[in-house]
């Protein structure tokens, strides 16, 4: 298996994930989650990520299809709930009301699922799976998984550091492109699904 480690197959892979993930565009929504009175763990969010994207790599569609379900189906759902998540960032308004009940960590729902290992990044993963040899993807998936945990871990100390104007900066910034790959899953997906009515 070590023998097909490939260095320009695993940054290709490490590049596309990077960019789906977009673990950095994530600081804002730490952030304001922490603000609010949640904790973000960066050793429990890199487990968990890693645990999601090793699953849905090997059992994904076989896991959706026990639900008689698509990935299109899949991707839709998260870009709603990614819909949900910028409108909160860029409007400043609280979509999803805090419960008594409502735990306290927040480190799966929503900054595993579905800010980092979403409905998007699952998709490519399989996407790509065609393209690479498992052993790149699985080491691209390692590396993405360190920077995860490096921006949670350093996600107050840079807000110390550029400040809260900065951030609230990049919170619309992000909030609109959180907004935009919403859109993009939302429609790409949806349109395959009407053509499987059709």
């Amino acid at each position: 298996m070590f023998e097909e480690f490939n260095l320009r197959q695993f940054i290709s892979a490490f590049v596309v994930l990077f960019a789906v993930i977009d673990a950095p565009g994530s600081i804002p929504v730490i952030l304001k989650l922490k603000r609010g009175g949640k904790t973000v763990h960066a050793e429990k969010a890199a487990l968990l990520s890693f645990i999601m994207f090793l699953g849905f790599f090997y059992v994904g569609e076989a896991f959706l299809n026990l639900f008689k379900l698509d990935i299109s189906s899949f991707a839709v759902a998260g870009s709603l709930i990614i819909f949900i998540m910028a409108l909160e960032m860029i409007l400043d308004i609280d979509i999803f009301h805090e419960r008594p009940d409502m735990p306290k960590d927040a480190t799966f729902i929503p900054i595993v699922f579905p800010l980092f290992a979403g409905a998007g990044a699952l998709t490519t993963l399989l996407a790509i799976r065609a393209q690479f040899s498992d052993i790149n993807i699985i080491a691209a998936i390692l590396a993405n998984i360190v920077v995860i945990y490096g921006v949670i871990k350093t996600a107050k100390r840079l807000n110390l550091i550029l400040g809260n104007g900065f951030i609230y900066m990049l919170q619309k910034f992000f909030g609109i492109i959180l907004l935009a790959i919403s859109v993009k899953l939302f429609t790409t997906n949806i349109t395959v699904l009407i053509e499987h009515i059709k």
